[in-house]
């Protein structure tokens, strides 16, 4: 059975889709951004900046569905510009302790509102 997880410490979905679902003691999440979830405005700042955020919200959307990043066994980071990757990895490993969760990071042409990341993960409960 999924369960839905829903927080208002995380952005709110801008789409047809959940913050996250839980299912058989994994969680899953959507892609996550660096929006201010008590305003809805976007982190205003350098990818560095906007990664912290991401990562807050990220964070905030696991708790809420009864884990926590230490329990992330994967994430998938999506960024505007490779040239930022190494300002993004200092951020990174700020919020996840080691062992580090497998990881893929792409550069993509665009985000959500133009953001320079965005961030989903898997983790375990």
């Amino acid at each position: 059975m999924k369960n839905v997880i829903s927080t208002d410490k995380a952005p709110a979905a801008i789409g047809p889709y959940s913050q996250a679902i839980e299912v058989n003691g994994m969680v899953y999440t959507s892609g996550v951004i660096p929006v201010n979830p008590a305003t809805g405005e976007l982190v205003e700042g350098d990818a560095a900046k906007q990664a912290e955020q991401a990562f807050i919200n990220l964070e905030a959307l696991l708790e809420a569905a009864g884990t926590s990043m230490k329990n992330v066994i994967k994430t998938v980071v999506f960024i505007k510009d490779m040239d930022e990757f190494g300002n993004i990895n200092e951020v990174y490993a700020k919020f996840f302790p080691a062992p580090y969760p497998a990881r893929s990071c792409v550069e993509v042409a665009r985000l959500p509102k133009d953001v320079a990341i965005e961030v989903e993960a898997v983790a375990v409960k």
